[in-house]
């Protein structure tokens, strides 16, 4: 199975401008990406889309394809399956080949298990699904211990008396390390403009994580928590080699 490892950054951000080159431990967070995709057994090839001239520098000094993201898909309002096909078709079209499976890897999670990668690969072609995702598991946000408020009265989201957290019901939550989708189901998404989850497919599926093998970094407290875990050595090691 050909794959193709699209890794996603924009300059823009509500929270963090530029946010890909902001400096951890002395390194771009985008760079701890590029390691994991370089890392991965089960990629075929891959390729780097942004508007973010200085990530695109990066990219190409790490042996990675870059794709210039038209202004139109940077946008916060852009979706993230639309910048893949844009990327995808863009890497097809000078390579002269088609992929049979996409990996999406967000630029913004410096953070993820050494392995996650390949496992959600290797678990889309074992069992044919359209789409298969990391997720973890939710611990103190389960919804049976959330509340809305009418006024400043507590209302419960789900009416339960449960208070030991051993009795929650399992939930997850999709953590943003891997998206693993079929070429089909993400081009097959054309046809479904107003479903943003169209591009998923019908056959979803999972790999599961720790909740502390990814971190997500949309603010300066997530930049923080990644900063601690790679400090203190708690996350696997990558390999720097180039494509």
């Amino acid at each position: 199975m050909k794959v193709l490892g699209v890794i996603l950054a924009r300059a823009g951000s509500r929270g963090l401008r530029e946010k890909c080159m902001r400096d951890l431990l002395g390194r771009p967070l985008i760079d701890y990406t590029f390691d994991h995709a370089l890392s991965s057994e089960t990629l075929s090839d891959v390729v780097f889309t942004t508007d973010c001239e200085a990530a695109a520098d990066l990219a190409a000094s790490r042996g990675i394809d870059v794709v210039d993201r038209p202004a139109e898909l940077a946008t916060d309002t852009a979706t993230v399956d639309s910048a893949a096909r844009h990327a995808v078709r863009d890497v097809e079209d000078r390579l002269g080949e088609v992929f049979d499976a996409v990996v999406l890897l967000y630029g913004n999670i410096p953070v993820r298990g050494a392995d996650i990668i390949d496992r959600a690969v290797r678990h889309l072609a074992e069992t044919g699904a359209d789409s298969v995702r990391s997720v973890a598991p939710v611990t103190k946000l389960h919804p049976d211990w959330l509340h809305r408020l009418e006024g400043d009265r507590m209302v419960a989201y789900r009416p339960n008396s449960i208070y030991r957290r051993q009795d929650l019901e399992p939930l997850y939550f999709h953590d943003g390390a891997v998206i693993a989708v079929t070429r089909e189901s993400l081009f097959m998404a054309e046809d479904a403009p107003t479903d943003c989850h169209a591009f998923f497919g019908w056959d979803r599926r999972a790999v599961v994580q720790d909740a502390h093998e990814t971190v997500d970094v949309d603010g300066l407290i997530d930049l923080r928590v990644a900063e601690a875990i790679l400090a203190a050595g708690e996350q696997p090691v990558f390999s720097q080699h180039s494509s």
